[in-house]
């Protein structure tokens, strides 16, 4: 067998946005085994919308914003008063991007800002709350400066409801693996959309709405009626009930598992964290089916459409993967501290980011686990694995470098099974 070296001086390194450390791990998946697309499957239909229309759109329902999505990152006043005068000016606002569903609804997957802003500045946004007066403009004085919609000239609201915007809309008979690929493509201004928020725009509100509560932990369950207080302390939750009754997303084991690094995260690295625990417990132990993917992308895009589809993944399912998840976060906080799915070198003292590969290995093994089981063999299992992380080449490669790999990802599920089961009291 070809030894394997390790990458160079495994160094790791950590993603960062806007200059802030985001608490996780930066990710080498690689390429993929790439296959060609059926041309005739790949459609993007030019069309042309009025803003009126596209208000109008917005408040029937049928355009939808995912208003949870890039919600950190809203443009300062000075930009979107920038935006309307650019509009007033009649300069033309580059192209949008939207994803169809079969039900005609739309969804914004590049042009967010620009559309709330308008929405906004003419409707006052979903809550009414929205509107603003328009500040710090470049070029317009007179009846404009420090203007609202409705304060406004009728000559200049006819001008705004009546510009034509270009949008490139995805025909709902893509395939996501294709549409995926086209938005990736298309994905390459401004600040770049991450996998996930990708997905995000593609998706439908079920997949959505689950990946968002799961990262509110036990919320979930405790709100379906699946996880009573008595369960809740069974599987080592610490609040008390009349805490654990009204608790917020403060307050959650996968907040605690993972040191809260994924908490409400900007770039939606919790919600990618949780759909790969989700992707890999749906096929158990049968890491051939990962195989069958062209790569990761390929393999979490194909599984947010199941879980968009009550006829794949039923309601019952999901219960059951919340579960799950809330189970082994449970365990590997017990188990690993707050240095569980991070890299953890024998005699390394600091603390490493979430590294992604260890968290979907780790909590789909642990999940299988009790800690009642476990508890007596915790110190050999956390020396095992720190000495995997620290001189097994082959390891250290699986969870560091062209991670999508499946070979890699047989590995390091493999390994943290072993470990578990070789464990010693």
């Amino acid at each position: 067998m070809a030894r394997v070296n390790p990458p160079e001086e495994d160094k790791i390194i950590e993603e960062h946005e806007e200059n802030q450390a985001t608490g996780v791990e930066a990710e080498d998946e690689g390429a993929g085994s790439a296959k060609p697309y059926d041309p005739t499957k790949i459609r993007v239909d030019p069309k042309t919308f009025s803003l009126r229309q596209i208000c109008d759109m917005i408040d029937d329902g049928d355009l939808d914003l995912a208003p949870d999505f890039q919600r950190n990152k809203v443009w300062k006043a000075r930009e979107k008063s920038r935006l309307i005068e650019s509009i007033l000016l009649r300069i033309p606002l580059p192209a949008f991007y939207f994803s169809a569903d079969g039900d005609g609804r739309l969804r914004v997957v590049d042009g967010l800002q620009r559309l709330s802003t308008v929405y906004d500045f003419v409707r006052g946004g979903e809550d009414k709350k929205g509107a603003f007066a328009l500040k710090d403009l470049e070029y317009l004085e007179e009846g404009v400066v420090d203007a609202r919609f409705d304060d406004l000239d009728a000559n200049w609201k006819r001008r705004i409801q009546q510009t034509q915007i270009n949008v490139n809309v995805i025909d709902p008979q893509t395939p996501s693996q294709v549409k995926f690929d086209i938005f990736k493509r298309l994905n390459t201004g401004g600040t770049p959309l991450k996998a996930q928020e990708i997905r995000h725009c593609m998706s439908q509100p079920r997949s959505r709405d689950f990946l968002k509560a799961c990262t509110g932990g036990y919320r979930y369950l405790r709100d379906n009626g699946m996880l009573p207080f008595e369960e809740y302390k069974a599987l080592g939750g610490v609040l008390p009930k009349k805490v654990y009754e009204k608790a917020n997303d403060a307050s959650v084991a996968f907040g605690e598992a993972t040191d809260w690094a994924l908490s409400n995260h900007l770039r939606m690295a919790d919600r990618e964290a949780i759909l790969r625990f989700c992707a890999f417990r749906l096929i158990r132990d049968d890491l051939d089916q990962y195989g069958e993917s062209n790569s990761m992308d390929d393999f979490l895009t194909g599984t947010t459409e199941r879980l968009d589809d009550k006829n794949q993944i039923t309601d019952k399912d999901l219960l059951e993967l919340a579960v799950d998840l809330e189970h082994a976060m449970r365990v590997a906080q017990k188990l690993f501290g707050d240095r569980a799915f991070r890299k953890w070198r024998l005699s390394e003292e600091g603390k490493n980011p979430i590294n992604r590969p260890l968290f979907e290995s780790w909590a789909v093994v642990l999940a299988d686990s009790t800690w009642e089981e476990l508890e007596p063999r915790q110190a050999s299992i956390v020396k095992a694995a720190r000495k995997k992380m620290t001189g097994d080449a082959r390891y250290i490669d699986a969870i560091s470098a062209a991670t999508g790999d499946p070979a890699k990802v047989k590995l390091r599920f493999e390994a943290a099974r072993k470990i578990v089961k070789e464990a010693k009291p």
